[in-house]
């Protein structure tokens, strides 16, 4: 199975992150949590990015949304870029900066 996001959460100096396995989820435990940054797996069937954007943007503070996605699939990208996201890369250069970049987003 896939998770639907992960993101970490603020604790003190640690970072911990959790995962959702679909949106009613990860709602939930970001209304609990605090997430500090929301990592989205785009390409996951049936993801409404338009409304999750904006109901993980309501939160606060407002987490740094991340989404990432198929390299080929231009329009899914596009539209999490449009819908709000703050970062949105390919799938290869999501891996590839996602330890370098990480530690910036908490």
């Amino acid at each position: 199975h896939r998770d639907l996001h992960s993101f970490p959460t603020r604790r003190s100096s640690d970072l911990t992150l959790r995962a959702a396995k679909n949106v009613d989820e990860l709602l939930r435990i970001a209304l609990q949590s605090a997430p500090c940054c929301a990592i989205l797996d785009l390409n996951l069937g049936g993801l409404k990015i338009d409304q999750l954007v904006r109901e993980l943007a309501a939160l606060q503070p407002k987490p740094i949304l991340v989404g990432y996605g198929s390299h080929v699939d231009a329009v899914t990208l596009k539209r999490a870029r449009d819908a709000g996201c703050d970062i949105v890369w390919p799938r290869s250069k999501f891996v590839e900066e996602l330890a370098t970049a990480l530690p910036l987003w908490f």
